[in-house]
């Protein structure tokens, strides 16, 4: 039986970096993402054989319950999962859980959920990704689906030229224009983002804030592929009320396909301009724009089940791909 061990802090990780199917988790995700333990499993020949952080101290909202959370998640085979699931629901009981959520690496601004029916496109820039047999390790070890999540491809960005104009018209009417990202103050455009997203998205499922500075690491990573004419601002009077970021599919040059397509990755309103539709016409400008950088394509990514910008995706696109969160009780 492999052995479960307790690591302590980011030097440890350097030991187990040996030959094996599975890649230790990084000292920087350590640091930054602050599980209350991250755990590992060796087998007999010293190989990693699983390892899952958890969080018990610092984690979302679920009425009436005491949530703890799994994730940095991977397992070489279903007997390692079942062990490591296991232990790690055992773990978070004692520390006064009453349900396990996983996978989910601290909270939803990082990596969560698993790919669970993946139809026939291939992966896209910035999309989680899972071996197949993830979803039935959580399944087996008494898991089941607590949220399920869709990614909509847009297949012709031809029939969204003009749908826009008379809505934007209407909101123009309201004092609400939009704006591309200014370049010249990436860093700047990125703080407004944050303060939209915050608001935009605190009565979003299992929310909770994320600082400041992990928050401007995150997106500034993704700045060498950013086109500033695709990530649009809906402003009042030049204060913000929402904005939609979306960037080129960079996988599809990996594969050797044409860059025809856009990802429409975060779209968030400020709560007092909620129901007016500015969401919809961010949404319709960032794709009138791409078309007419010429891009062909589009993905709405990554939407809650019961998010309203699910019925805006599936007017325009077809369901993709889907993704399940899981939980589990566990006292």
């Amino acid at each position: 039986m492999a052995e479960l061990k307790l690591i302590a802090s980011p030097e440890e990780l350097d030991s187990l970096k040996g030959p094996g199917d599975i890649p230790p988790l990084t000292a920087e995700e350590l640091r930054v993402h602050r599980p209350d333990a991250h755990w590992v499993m060796i087998d007999n020949d010293g190989r990693l054989a699983g390892r899952c952080s958890l969080w018990w101290t610092v984690v979302p909202d679920l009425p009436g319950e005491r949530l703890g959370v799994i994730g940095h998640y991977a397992a070489r085979d279903a007997g390692s999962a079942g062990q490591l699931l296991a232990h790690a629901c055992r773990e978070l009981a004692g520390h006064g859980c009453t349900v396990a959520v996983g996978p989910m690496d601290g909270n939803s601004w990082r990596r969560y959920r698993f790919v669970t029916e993946r139809g026939p496109e291939p992966p896209f820039f910035l999309e989680p990704d899972n071996p197949d047999d993830y979803p039935q390790h959580f399944d087996t070890a008494g898991f089941a689906p607590l949220a399920r999540y869709y990614s909509y491809l847009v297949s012709s960005l031809e029939g969204t030229v003009t749908a826009a104009a008379g809505l934007e018209a209407r909101l123009r009417a309201d004092g609400i224009t939009l704006r591309a990202l200014r370049p010249d103050n990436f860093t700047g455009e990125l703080e407004r983002i944050y303060d939209l997203s915050l608001a935009g998205f605190r009565d979003n499922f299992l929310y909770t804030p994320i600082g400041r500075a992990e928050f401007l690491a995150m997106y500034a990573k993704v700045q060498p592929h950013a086109l500033p004419e695709l990530i649009l601002f809906a402003e009042q009077e030049g204060s913000p009320v929402g904005f939609i970021f979306s960037l080129p599919d960079m996988l599809r040059l990996q594969r050797g396909s044409p860059l025809d397509t856009v990802i429409l990755k975060s779209l968030a309103v400020l709560p007092a301009w909620s129901g007016r539709g500015i969401g919809t016409l961010l949404m319709l400008k960032a794709m009138e724009t791409a078309r007419e950088m010429g891009f062909r394509r589009a993905i709405l990514a990554l939407i809650h089940e019961q998010n309203r910008s699910r019925t805006m995706s599936g007017h325009y696109g077809e369901e993709m791909r889907l993704y399940t969160l899981y939980a589990r009780r566990v006292r």
